[in-house]
């Protein structure tokens, strides 16, 4: 009897600058999640992106009630932990068409884009 192999939990979709700019720009963008605190947020983050921080993700039931809604999260840089673990609880929490953009605002400058914000200058 065949049995199906399953994913491992801890694997996550991704996406590049580019990939990401272009949805940005399509019929269907992305929901795009900055999960830092307010203040970072503040200071710099993605043109279109909404700030969620990591520790409140569970808001997101309010914001995103469609749990086939594309959504994508971001945080600082590729090192930065809070958008895979704010991906993995909306997984949790049964949303099915999650991505993170780990290299985030790091990332975003790098590939050429801008940034606004209070310090994105």
């Amino acid at each position: 009897m065949a049995t199906a192999t399953a994913e491992p939990a801890d694997t996550l979709a991704t996406l590049t600058a580019d990939s990401l700019k272009r949805e940005l720009r399509s019929d269907r963008p992305p929901i795009l999640i900055n999960v830092l605190d307010a203040e970072a947020y503040q200071a710099r983050r993605i043109p279109g992106s909404i700030n969620v921080p990591t520790d409140n993700i569970a808001v997101v039931e309010e914001i995103v009630p469609d749990r086939e809604a594309p959504v994508v999260v971001y945080c600082a840089n590729a090192d930065c932990t809070a958008s895979p673990e704010a991906a993995r609880t909306l997984q949790e929490m049964g949303y099915r068409n999650v991505r993170d953009f780990e290299d985030g605002l790091q990332g975003w400058r790098a590939a050429g884009y801008d940034l606004i914000g209070n310090a994105a200058s």
